[in-house]
């Protein structure tokens, strides 16, 4: 047995992440000095081998998936999970995209000239070597690297359970792609172990990982903002609500309804709760669509009289992330009681107005306070491609650093640059 093998099988997860963390810090060294071209190239060479790589990623997947349906996962865990050749081909044509948009490290975000003659700059750079805790989803392990790679940052995934043989699958073709192209391959690293006392470890890795991510469940982001001593870019709940105002078309009402519920009902930017005004008149069209269309309603007094399909509502279903065909409905009376239902209940992800009324829009788009406010849009717009960023690390919904959808721009920091000609403060 080598010296390496030996130590790896003696060394405590504590020590396991801390040389991982090691290993993507000197990597990440080393990527600071590749140019933007250099960085898009290696990423092109990763997408390609995503695809040489099918087989072998999709026979891992297989294996996750008849692990989860053994398990017990539900169907909105299973289609997080599931690949197959049309989505591979979209995580690996994501890769492509990243590495096709603009470089921000490197870029002057504004300069000024002090009376003393000093010139200084704001320059964007790399945060360093991220880590990434995330669940279900593997096309998370290929996002999360092309976006810290492009930006001129190492990553530390730590992927959930359910996806262990897809993710492995993934980082092994990505790795050999960047390396192909004379990239450092540890930039991208992944977790070996599913101990949960890695999580743990990669928390309290102060000074050697400089931002942690989460990506899941509400317990899991909790566990995660409870315990951490690094700092933290939250993704919460995706409790997104549609309200139909009075003005709203009923064509467009029943349309976007039916998008933003049940387009894809296990991603975050799903519609979790439906509002309809109360002086809306075509409220029991949209209602019966969806119900039509196999989505459980579960509403107010006032929702469950425009169709006796509908369920009663209980106190928590206004605050629960449903991630399936399940969606809440109330009447509201005028644009002031839906704002002041999603301030009560919003987790400030994506909140949407269907409206013909220009003064509504415009009330509703600077009074909510979420990281996405629509306008007579689906809330599964909620995505990074879709507002033109590539891939995306997550919808941030705070308030500080970055807020929305976090792509390459959300992954860098900046630094003071000062030029000066001989100046000594006096």
């Amino acid at each position: 047995m080598s010296v390496q093998a030996l130590a790896a099988e003696t060394e405590s997860v504590d020590q396991l992440v801390e040389r991982l963390a090691r290993a993507g810090r000197a990597a990440q060294r080393e990527l600071a000095r590749l140019d933007s071209p250099a960085k898009a190239t290696a990423l092109r060479a990763a997408a390609q081998a995503l695809r040489e790589a099918e087989g072998e990623i999709l026979a891992a997947n297989a294996r996750d998936l008849a692990a989860g349906e053994a398990n017990g996962l539900t169907k909105a865990m299973l289609d997080r999970l599931k690949l197959d050749p049309q989505r591979l081909a979209g995580i690996a044509d994501a890769v492509d995209q990243v590495a096709g948009l603009p470089d921000p490290v490197g870029e002057t975000i504004d300069r000024a000239e002090r009376p003393n003659g000093l010139q200084l700059s704001r320059v964007r750079v790399p945060i360093g070597l991220i880590g990434i805790i995330y669940e279900s989803r593997p096309n998370v392990t290929a996002d999360a690297a092309a976006l810290c790679f492009r930006s001129g940052n190492a990553v530390l995934l730590r992927g959930g359970s359910e996806a262990v043989n897809s993710n492995r699958a993934i980082l092994a073709a990505l790795q050999a792609g960047l390396a192909t192209a004379g990239a450092p391959a540890d930039a991208v690293q992944l977790v070996p172990t599913q101990d949960r006392a890695a999580v743990g470890a990669m928390l309290t890795a102060a000074g050697l990982i400089d931002m942690i991510v989460p990506r899941g469940g509400k317990s899991l982001v909790a566990r995660v903002q409870a315990d951490a001593r690094v700092p933290v870019l939250a993704h919460l709940d995706g409790i997104c609500h549609t309200y139909i105002h009075s003005a709203a078309d009923p064509a467009m009402a029943k349309t976007i309804a039916l998008n933003a519920k049940l387009r894809r009902t296990g991603i975050c930017g799903a519609m979790e709760t439906l509002l309809l005004d109360a002086q809306f008149p075509a409220s029991q069209e949209v209602v019966g669509a969806l119900l039509d269309a196999g989505c459980e309603l579960r509403g107010d007094a006032r929702a469950r009289a425009l169709d006796p399909r509908i369920l009663p509502a209980s106190a928590n279903d206004w605050d629960t992330e449903y991630l399936d065909a399940i969606l809440s409905v109330a009447v509201v009376d005028g644009l002031d009681a839906a704002l002041a239902h999603i301030a009560q209940h919003s987790s400030a992800h994506t909140d949407a107005i269907v409206t013909a009324d220009p003064a509504a829009a415009e009330r509703f788009l600077n009074e909510v306070d979420s990281a996405i406010v629509m306008v007579n849009a689906s809330t599964q717009f909620a995505d990074g491609g879709e507002f033109g960023l590539g891939a995306e690390i997550g919808i941030a919904t705070g308030r500080l650093h970055a807020r929305g959808p976090v792509a390459l721009e959300g992954l860098t920091t900046y630094k003071w640059q000062v030029r000066g000609t001989g100046q000594v403060r006096p």
